[in-house]
């Protein structure tokens, strides 16, 4: 039923552009750009016919017919990587439009809009060109702001929904907040990340067997809540299995579908789209309603399929009657594999896991993206029927995760690393406007996370070629959808997050990473790769178009020892060379000093003709 609707609706809204015709066209267009984390593109069946000519995907059985819908509506753009292989810097480079080279932003980190450097993001461009903003879900953004002195949050949405007060809230299936109290007893020590279910009758049950010890009332501990819903962790390799620590790569949601974290976002988000007035609430949090007469932004940040895998028990149950090829890491790959990349899959080693649990691990992830994918549906409904009701254009950014996933492949359940599992997310972008996005295009061109903000803009009616957005590193996708923009001969990336500082660049035939400095330290050792030895930037070299799994590292094979150089050489210049920043933010994000380099400025020109 909830396929049809959507059918149902794409068919009215491609209807509605003739009936609106110039009125609309003279109207900005309200944008609703919904992200999704931790997504592997091969959970998305048009996806995987697209890039092979099969729904399913290598591993086995995937669902997603909402999302499948929106490829049929819009323009996909299959071969989209993103530019940081991990949450904060990837979501980051999205709300810049830029480069973590060229916004400092490589981690985890705090950073600050004070330095110089800086400029203004996404939902703050579109707030001052005239649209109502709104954010709920997970944002990942660790933007800052000093003030007096003092440093304190950057608000960059109108109206954001704190997603950890509404956990707090009781708005959630699972969650960790930090507790002073509970059950009206004080901690004798606060806990900041307190691991937690809601259940359907909205009793908190605390997985902490300390809290468990300080308050003998609670009768749900650790033990019985790993029983109850029947979690599998990531042990930790020196401390091996625990029940309450290590992020949850299996297990049942505490609540039934549409009332975990993700449904209640949705739930949200269609309150929101329907209220009136001047407030707006959610729980204990009070924001502004809709104004109808601005157009809108909208930003819905789902958690799905990130840790912790939990997808209510009918996705559970039915997915448990699908088996699954499970992915296995050889001796020879693991010696050979590049020592960075090592590093991370040794931090997140699963293939010491028994068979039983890796297909659990399996069938529970790709259970928890089909239920998102029904939540997507429900959102997508909505927007498109207010917008309807609006008589206003519209435009929906569909970005499939904000890096992609492991499952075993490498050796390790994560992401972090510069393997195409991990980088590879594609983007749908569905309009009212048929003409900017085709219905049912794909487009194979290289797409790149920093082209959804000059899209967003450009699609609010502004000039991203302006002097005003010369800061911004991407391209209008609409253009690309067209056949209007350079073609790319490849995409790049940095990440530091667990591996150590690592940057990747990406052809159409050869991937090809290496570690760009000896520490983390900003503003030194810019340039230490151009003159590190060949074995000190820890190359690792594959061939895509015959090693598609990329298991066999070529750097140092004397066959392909021209094809690396050319790409290390490519890859220095652009995000060491090519106006690099690094900014020493703090650890409060309270550093403005900045740090370049620009001893290859031009570099990035897209263009790379291997010999």
């Amino acid at each position: 039923m909830r396929l049809q609707n959507t059918k149902i609706l794409a068919l009215l809204a491609i209807s509605a552009i003739g009936r609106t015709g110039y009125a609309q066209q003279q109207q900005k267009p309200n944008v609703l750009w919904i992200l999704t984390d931790d997504h592997r593109y091969d959970a998305i069946r048009a996806f995987n016919k697209m890039l092979t000519g099969n729904e399913m995907s290598k591993l086995g059985y995937v669902e997603s017919p909402n999302i499948d819908r929106l490829t049929e509506m819009g323009t996909t753009f299959i071969n989209t990587h993103c530019q940081a292989t991990c949450c904060a810097p990837s979501r980051s480079s999205m709300h810049t439009g830029r480069y973590p080279f060229r916004s400092g932003v490589y981690e985890f980190e705090y950073h600050n809009n004070n330095a110089a450097h800086w400029k203004p993001t996404l939902p703050e461009q579109m707030a001052a060109i005239g649209y109502q903003t709104f954010h709920i879900g997970k944002l990942g953004v660790r933007l800052k702001t000093i003030k007096n002195g003092k440093v304190k949050s950057a608000e960059i949405y109108q109206t954001d929904i704190d997603f950890k007060q509404m956990m707090k809230d009781g708005f959630t299936d699972w969650g960790k907040a930090p507790f002073t109290e509970v059950n009206g007893t004080k901690l004798e020590k606060p806990i900041q990340d307190l691991e937690f279910f809601v259940t359907p009758e909205g009793k908190f049950e605390y997985c902490n067997s300390a809290v468990k010890k300080q308050i003998p009332s609670l009768t749900v501990g650790p033990k019985e809540i790993v029983e109850k819903y029947d979690l599998g962790r990531l042990h930790n390799q020196k401390k091996k299995e625990s029940l309450e620590q290590g992020v949850i790569l299996s297990g049942v949601s505490s609540q039934p579908a549409g009332k975990t974290r993700d449904g209640n976002y949705t739930s949200f988000f269609e309150a929101f789209l329907q209220s009136t007035g001047s407030e707006f609430k959610v729980g204990s949090q009070t924001a502004a309603a809709i104004d109808p007469n601005k157009p809108l932004f909208c930003h819905l940040g789902y958690d799905f399929p990130h840790t912790p895998v939990l997808p209510p028990a009918n996705y559970r149950k039915r997915f448990q009657q699908y088996q699954y090829k499970i992915p296995v890491l050889t001796k020879k790959e693991l010696e050979t594999m590049p020592a960075q990349h090592r590093k991370e899959v040794m931090a997140n080693y699963t293939d010491d896991y028994s068979d039983a649990e890796k297909l659990k691990f399996i069938q529970d992830y790709y259970a928890f993206c089909a239920y998102g994918d029904s939540l997507v549906g429900r959102a997508v409904n909505s927007f498109i029927a207010y917008s309807q009701k609006s008589n206003r254009p519209w435009i929906i950014v569909y970005v499939n995760g904000d890096n992609g996933w492991k499952m075993n492949e490498h050796g390790a359940v994560e992401k972090f690393t510069s393997w195409e599992l991990d980088s590879h997310n594609p983007i749908v972008v569905v309009s009212s406007d048929k003409k900017q996005f085709p219905a049912g295009k794909v487009v194979t061109d290289f797409a790149e996370f920093v082209d959804i903000a000059p899209t967003i803009l450009a699609a609010a009616g502004e000039n991203i070629k302006s002097e005003k957005y010369s800061y911004l590193d991407g391209m209008d996708l609409s253009l690309m959808a067209n056949g209007k923009a350079p073609v790319r001969d490849y995409i790049v990336g940095e990440s530091h997050a667990v591996t150590g500082p690592r940057a990747f660049i990406r052809t159409k035939d050869y991937v090809f990473s290496m570690q760009i400095r000896p520490n983390n330290t900003p503003g030194e050792n810019m340039e230490w790769a151009r003159t590190a030895s060949y074995k000190d930037i820890d190359p690792g070299l594959y061939k895509t178009s015959t090693d598609p799994h990329e298991i066999n590292n070529l750097a140092y094979d004397k066959t392909f020892e021209k094809i690396a150089m050319q790409m290390k050489e490519k890859l220095i210049n652009i995000v060491l060379g090519d106006n690099r920043v690094e900014v020493n933010w703090g650890p409060k994000a309270d550093g403005t000093t900045i740090y370049r380099s620009n001893f290859a400025p031009g570099a990035h020109d897209y263009q790379l003709k291997l010999k």
